[in-house]
């Protein structure tokens, strides 16, 4: 049905993540989508620039080239390490040591709707996480994940279709970032979305987009398909621990 284009490209993912097991009963397993913009910054979103689209074939770490070489150290790295430390093996080699799609992950992209404002602050040992962790802006969430190759969340379902998880409608005090002072409130979009409903409308858009639909099964030999392990997933750089 998806090849033929009966089915939208979020009902195919809607419908692996419940083969795969996914359920929003359960955060560890929580559904997971993918990133599919890099464009976060232009004032407006030309679908049709391939250019403003995530590269689908790479896990989310090394989408940002200068990771890539990072990742591979440190699996070769890991390789000696364990080889002398670990000659059992019972500790097999990996690219992170962090997962994709976690609970604390989505606990931190909802964290302004129940029940996951309660949840994130039992985790929080009762109280809010320091507001410069928080989830408070899509462009700077971005950023962060090219920056950094030990932050590799992918995202939720949610990005696509609920624009109140973007918005503090229950007026949490989410504390201010450290250096520029800025309270933490709705989440700060990108320049080409004017609202949350016109987030959520574009990012729908840019996931049904023609790149995308010609893409995404590169994404999910990664996630769901041949390059989860073995050689596939370590020349892919997409083992994780």
């Amino acid at each position: 049905k998806w090849v033929n284009r009966e089915i939208s490209n979020f009902d195919y993912l809607i419908q692996l993540n419940t083969m795969a097991g996914r359920t929003y009963n359960d955060l560890a397993q929580y559904p997971v989508f993918p990133w599919i913009l890099r464009d976060y910054t232009s004032e407006e979103l030309d679908l049709n620039n391939p250019a403003v689209f995530r590269d689908l074939s790479k896990p989310i770490g090394v989408v940002n080239e200068k990771n890539a070489k990072t990742v591979k150290d440190k699996y070769i790295y890991l390789f000696r390490y364990e080889n002398f430390e670990d000659p059992l093996g019972i500790i097999d080699k990996f690219h992170y040591g962090t997962h994709y799609s976690n609970a604390a992950g989505v606990m931190h992209y909802l964290i302004r709707v129940e029940p996951f404002t309660t949840l994130h602050i039992q985790l929080q040992s009762g109280r809010f996480d320091c507001a410069d962790r928080q989830f408070h802006s899509i462009p700077a969430t971005w950023q962060a994940l090219m920056d950094n190759p030990n932050d590799v969340k992918e995202l939720i379902p949610e990005f696509f279709y609920f624009p109140e998880f973007l918005e503090n409608q229950n007026g949490f005090n989410l504390g201010q970032l450290q250096i520029s002072k800025e309270v933490v409130n709705d989440v700060v979009l990108p320049k080409w979305a004017h609202s949350p409903e016109d987030f959520i409308y574009k990012h729908r858009k840019a996931l049904e987009s023609e790149y995308v639909s010609a893409h995404l099964h590169e994404w999910i030999d990664l996630i769901f398909g041949y390059k989860q392990r073995g050689p596939a997933a370590v020349e892919a750089l997409n083992v994780f621990y």
